[in-house]
C-alpha cells in the first residue's frame, strides 16, 4: 500500500511510529548546535545537517539556502525520491526541524511534515530510539528533482519593501529582549534591535510544552501580530526559527509566506539598514 502524505504540515509521534518502517518514508534529523550530536535518534533517521552541508557553506551568513542543484544532490544522496514522504524532527523539540521542512518547500517538495515536539516528545511517548552511531546510509540514491520556488525566500530588498507595504507584515521570531535590543546578540558584531516596522512574535509563543498550539490559537496569534495583512515575511537570527513561524502560519491557514534567509545575521551587520530599539517596559 502506498504511503499517503500527511494531511497537515505537522504529525504526532504516534502517526510517525505507525509508519516508521514504510519503505517510502524518510525521517530527517535536522538538529543544530549542541543538539546536533545527540546520542540517540529515531530509528532510521538520516542527518539533515543544517549546520553543515545543507546550508551554503560559501556564504558569510549562517544557515542560508544552498544552491538548489547542490541541495537536490544532497537530498538524492539521502535517498529522497519524488514519491517519498518526509518527516523532519530535531532533538531540541521543535526548533530547527521546521527549517528542513521549509527548505524542502523552497525546492518544490510538499510531501513533508514536522514531528510535533521532536525527539523529546518521541521519547516521552515511550517510543524507541537507536544509537546515533548506527548507519543509515541509503542503499541507493533517490530520484528527487527540484522544482524551485524562489518566492518562498526573501532577501533584504524584499524585506525593505515589505516593511513599507501596507499589505505585508514582517514578523521577527527572536525573543522579546533581542527584538527590543536589551541584550547582546549571540553572534559577534551584530547590532542590537530590530527592523523599524517589524512586529515581534517569538517562536516560543507558538508552542506549549514544546508542542505547537492548536490552529485556532495560532491564527489568533498571527491576527494579533499582523492584523488583516495576509502577506507574511518571517525573520529571526539566522533563518532557522523564522521557519517555526512559517510552520505556524501554514497551520493557521495563511498561504502567502516567505522567510528572510539572511535574517538578523545580515540585517544586524554594521550597514545602512535601519535599526531601532524598544523600551520593554512600555512595549
Amino acid at each position: 500500500m502506498d504511503l499517503q502524505p500527511p494531511g497537515s504540515s505537522l504529525v504526532t509521534p504516534d502517526w510517525l511510529a505507525e509508519r516508521l518502517h514504510h519503505p517510502d518514508l524518510v525521517v530527517l534529523d535536522a538538529s543544530v548546535g549542541a543538539h546536533r550530536g545527540a546520542a540517540e535518534r529515531i530509528p532510521g533517521a538520516r542527518v539533515f545537517d543544517i549546520d553543515g552541508t545543507m546550508s551554503d557553506t560559501t556564504s558569510p551568513l549562517p544557515h542560508t539556502m544552498p544552491d538548489l542543484n547542490a541541495f537536490a544532490r544532497s537530498l538524492r544522496a539521502l535517498g529522497l525520491h519524488d514519491h517519498s514522504v518526509v518527516v523532519a524532527y530535531d532533538a531540541a523539540g521543535l526548533y530547527s526541524s521546521a527549517r528542513a521542512w521549509w527548505m524542502l518547500r523552497v525546492a518544490g517538495f510538499d510531501r513533508a511534515a514536522v514531528l510535533d515536539g521532536g525527539l523529546p516528545a518521541w521519547k516521552a511517548g515511550g517510543l524507541g530510539c537507536e544509537p546515533a552511531s548506527a548507519s543509515t546510509v541509503p542503499t541507493a540514491a533517490g530520484d528527487f528533482t527540484a522544482k524551485p520556488r524562489p518566492e518562498l525566500l526573501a532577501d533584504s530588498v524584499t524585506v525593505t519593501a515589505a516593511l513599507s507595504d501596507g499589505a505585508s507584515a514582517v514578523l521577527d521570531a527572536r525573543s522579546r529582549e533581542r527584538y527590543a535590543g536589551q541584550v547582546t546578540e549571540p553572534r559577534p558584531g551584530l547590532r542590537r534591535g530590530h527592523m523599524p516596522g517589524a512586529v515581534n512574535l517569538p517562536f516560543t509563543d507558538l508552542q506549549v510544552d514544546g508542542r505547537m498550539r492548536a490552529s485556532d490559537e495560532l491564527h489568533a496569534l498571527f491576527t494579533t501580530a499582523a492584523g488583516p495583512r495576509e502577506r507574511l515575511v518571517f525573520s529571526c537570527g539566522s533563518g532557522v526559527t523564522a521557519c517555526v513561524l512559517a510552520l505556524g502560519a501554514d497551520l493557521a491557514g495563511y498561504h502567502d509566506l516567505a522567510v528572510y534567509d539572511g535574517s538578523w545575521s545580515e540585517w544586524g551587520l554594521p550597514s545602512d539598514f535601519p535599526v531601532e530599539t524598544t523600551d520593554l517596559a512600555i512595549s
